[in-house]
């Protein structure tokens, strides 16, 4: 079974219906007073950053992408993965501080193994 070109990791869409019931409950005190009305601009960045955080591997390399930006890791210079506590991970870097992959966890780590091309182990196995 060979791995497609490049694999995204985002948090499930489903997200956007609690965003969206979070925006429905908002709008009483959101429309109280003209001053107020700038409350809708928190569902309406969280649903942002649902669709546009996350990770996509492939295997020359890592691109992170947040709400406002994207950094591209190659291979070269990782050192590895860190799984935090409660399932978080990180990339560790040769040259730098880790980086906090947004929306990946440790039960996706089989899936960037497969994708990097043979530069992450899949430990799972």
């Amino acid at each position: 079974m060979t791995a497609p070109a490049t694999v995204q990791i985002r948090t499930t869409r489903v997200a956007l219906i609690a965003v969206g019931f979070a925006a429905l409950c908002l709008s009483p005190l959101a429309v109280y007073k003209p001053w107020t009305l700038p409350l809708f601009l928190i569902p309406v960045v969280v649903a942002a950053w649902v669709v546009r955080a996350g990770v996509d591997v492939d295997p020359s390399g890592l691109t992170v992408r947040a709400l406002v930006g994207e950094r591209r890791v190659d291979w070269a210079r990782v050192r590895g993965l860190r799984v935090r506590p409660r399932g978080a991970v990180e990339v560790v870097l040769l040259d730098g501080p880790a980086i906090r992959l947004p929306s990946v966890r440790a039960r996706h780590l089989p899936v960037i193994a497969a994708a990097s091309g043979g530069h992450v182990p899949d430990l799972s196995q």
